[in-house]
């Protein structure tokens, strides 16, 4: 054997390991992005389930339950082409369009959960974050159209709203069945301020109103009250004013 032949034994050999080592190098590397994948779709399937089960059932409608079931079967969908032969997700995937089938017929069967506490405020606010967050993420991934997308974001800041004049109205008239004029003219009135400073304040104005004539009765009994009413700086201030925050991804739109 030639010493041209032999280098040419060696340069082959080093060629075919490099080869196998970017081989295994890309093997490896599909294989992380596959699991990077499953684990990013299986977090966004169980914040969907979690909007879909939770969400209080005065605040969801069949349009917004189709939505989530229309964005569960998008996820659905793109885990089996990463697990083709999983019976499970197929099935699930059935049962979806079957939903989707029926419109807006859908059933809506969360049950109503009235927002009294800021606690409960709170975990419905986070809900509306993590809707916001799904449907921005469907757009950016092209399942859902940007005018569609846009509209949603519109329909999440008119439920956050709702969620508002909720709160303020069960704390106000909470206060006054405890005959505490002052926390209920308290929270009345955080609630007339709410909607006077919503962009489309006209949108509200028959719930603005009810507001209005709630905080007049407060007040009417705080002045007609013969003992002065201490400014109740408690857990009922301190709640409206974390609960009155805006969120960042409240002021947040799509494809500006």
């Amino acid at each position: 054997m030639t010493p041209i032949m032999i280098t040419l034994l060696v340069i082959a050999g080093i060629v075919v390991l490099i080869a196998i080592g970017y081989m295994n190098h890309v093997v490896e590397n599909t294989k992380l992005e596959k699991a990077r994948a499953q684990i990013e779709l299986n977090d966004r399937l169980r914040r969907c389930g979690e909007i879909t089960e939770t969400f209080p059932g005065q605040l969801m409608t069949p349009a917004l339950k189709l939505l989530l079931t229309r964005l569960e079967l998008n996820v659905n969908q793109r885990l089996l082409t990463l697990n083709k032969s999983s019976a499970a997700l197929k099935s699930r995937i059935k049962e979806l369009e079957a939903l989707i089938g029926q419109g807006e017929s859908i059933p809506v069967n969360n049950p109503p959960s009235p927002i009294q506490t800021e606690a409960k405020a709170k975990d419905v606010r986070f809900l509306l974050e993590a809707l916001h967050g799904q449907v921005t993420r469907a757009a950016q991934d092209g399942f859902l159209p940007t005018n569609e997308a846009k509209h949603w974001i519109r329909e999440i800041r008119h439920i956050l709203v709702l969620l508002h004049i909720e709160f303020f109205n069960h704390l106000g008239q909470h206060a006054l069945q405890q005959e505490q004029p002052g926390q209920a003219r308290l929270a009345f009135e955080r609630g007339v301020q709410y909607l006077r400073k919503q962009p489309e304040p006209a949108t509200y104005s028959q719930q603005l109103q009810v507001l209005e004539n709630q905080l007049a009765r407060a007040n009417s009994m705080v002045l007609s009250n013969s003992q002065p009413v201490a400014d109740e700086v408690n857990e009922l201030t301190e709640g409206l004013k974390v609960v009155d925050a805006d969120a960042e991804w409240k002021k947040k739109a799509i494809y500006d």
